[in-house]
């Protein structure tokens, strides 16, 4: 069934989905689950909303979106002017969650004006994240610099992918949760010698952007 079907059935039953526009918003998964409640012999499950409190829904407003591409910004632990151009949800040292200027559905392909720029030649349908941290970091050999990247970062950034994959229906892949280190080999599009993320300053024994993807997806995946 699709959803506008839905969303017709739902209103013919009395249940409100807040209009017939397509798009499952929070209207619709509330009158789901509340059509599940009064239905006798409906399923017990629920349509899951993105978890209270970590990502605030009226910063996920509805769009298709397919990926999500992770960084850091290479700045230090605030996120400045032109980092919150460049991507939709920053996390600052501290963990503090800052909203980019960009909406994400601006980045909803065909990419509009003003749309978060993240990642060359693949910001349509995808979001960007991002750390605040790294500024002076050195590849090789490696140096943090005076804002490494934090443990308490990366935990924050995977409760925001949580509620990004709830939110927008992605299923965690190699292909649509992944860091831009990875965007090259995986998705085969260029970029410009980016390493972010290629390196765990709190914990080095996760070697490597694929290593580091692999432990974002299976975390974020596990609380899914």
């Amino acid at each position: 069934m699709s959803v506008l079907a839905l969303q017709r059935r739902l209103t013919a039953l009395g249940f409100d989905p807040g209009g017939i526009d397509g798009a499952i918003g929070p209207n619709t998964l509330a009158a789901i689950n509340e059509a599940l409640d009064r239905i006798p012999g409906a399923p017990v499950w629920k349509v899951d909303l993105p978890p209270a409190g970590v990502v605030p829904l009226d910063w996920m407003p509805w769009a298709v979106m397919t990926r999500i591409i992770f960084h850091w910004t290479a700045g230090q632990h605030k996120a400045s002017a032109g980092d919150r151009k460049h991507y939709h949800i920053l996390v600052e040292g501290d963990g503090k969650l800052i909203r980019g200027i960009p909406s994400i559905d601006l980045n909803d392909a065909p990419v509009k004006p003003g749309y978060a720029a993240h990642t060359l030649n693949a910001n349509g349908d995808a979001i960007g994240t991002s750390m605040c941290g790294m500024a002076g970091a050195q590849e090789s050999p490696f140096k943090a610099g005076p804002a490494p990247m934090t443990e308490e970062q990366w935990n924050r950034l995977v409760s925001v992918h949580v509620a990004l994959c709830r939110r927008y229906t992605i299923n965690v892949s190699r292909k649509t949760l992944l860091s831009h280190a990875e965007v090259q080999e995986t998705l085969g599009i260029k970029q410009r010698g980016k390493w972010d993320v290629a390196v765990l300053p709190f914990d080095r024994s996760v070697k490597g952007a694929r290593a580091i993807g692999d432990r974002m997806r299976a975390e974020v995946a596990a609380r899914l």
